[in-house]
């Protein structure tokens, strides 16, 4: 009977997540020595040992700057995360931002925790200091979006349904996330346009060399004075100190975030939550279900859905021996492999091949059982990073 298999899980992984892996082929906890795959929410792992014998991380969440992406990548190990299973939670919390900011709400409710009057005096404190707060409606304010993965094509739906002028930039938009758009979102031509015209703008992109510090002191100086930016993607997609100068000029109204810091946390125009966005039941279980069925479907069959760093690859089993194979995406490598199987006289049933960048990943089913001097001649060869082997069980 194959040995079974060794998760650690960092953090605290919802335990509906946590059942779907099967007790009788897994071995999952927090102190599991010697894992084959790892499962993560936020703890930082860039300091830690990488397993000598570790196979795949995934991580119960979107971002993954927590996770050394480009060793594991080296190594062939692939990285999934779970984007949009926080979708939801983090749209509501959006939409939350967006209210606080248009009608004073956390000043509003500072005033009335505050206040030190008896019950013969609060009514007409309350109804002179009511005016400092009065606000706006969001209906024909216009919103825009930057960035309109799920996140951001939920936040347009909702906007649009609130009565709002909705204006969205991604220049990299995908098709599905094009066709999941209400029509009344307008498309911007830069990002540029986008700042000039929308009295709210909410981030939603990765924190990657491209989008860091994205928006910074000139394109602050570009949006309408009195605009509110919200920010709930990450803390470094907006340069802060260049923020606080918008808000101290009268330039921004508020910023909205989910990251707060030392400098920003006692100031009136700054709404800081403590990292709230996928801080749901809801958002939780799912994430954990996401990472969990992507973990299992790679470990037990190959199988790459929502990689970070590996194409997806998804091919229908039509054999019990398959082959899984990680490799530098450079010419000739499936040819090598086909010849290695060939030497053995194994026939190939089916493969599949695919590259993301500079890493190239192949399934390949054989009609019969494959020795283990197969794996040696494939490993040897240059540039390949992981060779597995994954029988069904009889």
């Amino acid at each position: 009977m194959a040995e079974p298999v060794r998760v650690l899980v960092l953090n605290a992984v919802a335990a509906v997540g946590l059942r779907r892996f099967p007790a009788d082929r897994y071995v999952v906890g927090k102190d599991i020595e010697d894992p084959d795959a790892i499962l993560v929410r936020s703890q930082d792992m860039h300091a830690m040992a990488l397993p000598s014998g570790l196979k795949a991380v995934a991580r119960a969440g979107a971002g993954t700057n927590n996770i050394p992406v480009v060793a594991l990548s080296a190594r062939g190990v692939p990285v999934f995360n779970a984007p949009g299973a926080n979708a939801n939670a983090v749209k509501e919390l959006v939409l939350a931002g967006l209210l606080m900011a248009a009608r004073n709400i956390p000043a509003a409710l500072r005033f009335v925790h505050d206040l030190a009057v008896g019950s013969d005096e609060i009514d007409r404190v309350v109804e002179d200091g009511k005016k400092t707060y009065a606000g706006f409606e969001l209906a024909g304010h216009t919103l825009g979006i930057v960035g309109l993965g799920k996140i951001g094509c939920l936040v347009a739906d909702a906007a649009v349904r609130l009565g709002m002028d909705v204006i969205g930039f991604d220049p990299d938009i995908t098709v599905d996330a094009a066709w999941s758009l209400p029509s009344q979102v307008r498309k911007a031509n830069s990002l540029t346009d986008l700042l000039k015209s929308a009295h709210f703008v909410t981030l939603h992109v990765p924190l990657v060399e491209a989008t860091r510090h994205l928006i910074d002191a000139q394109r602050i100086g570009l949006m309408k004075t009195g605009a509110v930016l919200l920010n709930f993607s990450r803390d470094g997609v907006v340069d802060e100190p260049a923020v606080l100068q918008g808000l101290a000029s009268g330039k921004l109204r508020y910023y909205v975030c989910d990251f707060p810091s030392v400098v920003q946390r006692h100031l009136d125009k700054v709404i800081a939550l403590p990292h709230l966005g996928a801080s749901t039941r809801e958002a939780e279980d799912n994430c954990a279900i996401m990472a969990v069925d992507q973990l299992r479907a790679y470990l037990e069959h190959g199988e790459v859905r929502n990689s970070v760093n590996f194409p997806d690859v998804v091919m229908h089993r039509e054999s019990a021996y398959r082959i899984a194979i990680a490799n530098a995406n450079v010419p000739n490598m499936v040819g090598q492999i086909s010849t290695e199987l060939a030497r053995e006289r194994l026939n190939i049933h089916n493969m599949l091949n695919k590259s993301r960048g500079d890493i190239a990943y192949t399934l390949v089913d054989v009609d019969s059982k494959v020795p283990g001097t197969v794996f040696d001649r494939i490993r040897s060869i240059e540039g390949v990073l992981a060779v597995r082997y994954l029988p069904l069980e009889s």
